[in-house]
């Protein structure tokens, strides 16, 4: 079966895309909204960075199930109020060591009515893999599924996450 190699889903958030960006800019937060991220370590900065720039180097900490790992991600757009995107190019236990392209996430932007219509998209970089070969990791690395079913999945929750994050509570009257 060929794989498809990008996802994405979109949610409208009542807030400006300045709100909307600063939230996701920021990788030590991801973890407040992903079902399998727990946030993130930016590499040669303290804390959480509030810069964001393109080269800016991040370690994901991940977990499905009981299997944790850590990606090595670099930023490759950070547009203010538009666009956000970085590429995980190594996977590992604790240290990711094992390094070649692996996926790029992008969030994109938009101002519509009612708010920031947010796109988050997930890309397979894996295209050197044979189908075959990336097809049947994928089913032992997810409990059966594609990456591109069990990501579709995992971002509508992380989206769903996000918009009850910023927007709070709703509130009844």
């Amino acid at each position: 079966m060929p794989r498809t190699f990008t996802v994405s889903d979109s949610v409208v958030v009542a807030a400006s895309p300045g709100v909307m960006y600063e939230q996701i800019s920021r990788p030590a937060l991801m973890g407040r909204w992903s079902p399998e991220n727990l946030g993130a370590t930016v590499r040669g900065a303290a804390g959480e960075a509030r810069d964001t720039h393109v080269g800016m180097v991040f370690d994901g900490h991940n977990k499905r199930g009981p299997m944790r790992w850590t990606t090595r991600c670099t930023v490759t757009a950070a547009d203010a109020g538009e666009r956000f995107a970085f590429r995980v190019h190594a996977i590992g236990p604790r240290t990711p060591r094992l390094r070649g392209p692996i996926a790029t996430w992008e969030y994109r932007l938009e101002a519509v009515d009612g708010g920031t219509r947010v796109t988050e998209t997930w890309t397979d970089d894996r295209r050197s893999w044979p189908d075959a070969v990336a097809n049947g990791f994928d089913r032992l690395a997810t409990g059966g599924h594609t990456f591109a079913d069990f990501q579709a999945r995992n971002i509508h929750r992380t989206l769903s996450n996000l918009k009850r994050a910023v927007e709070g509570p709703a509130t009844t009257g």
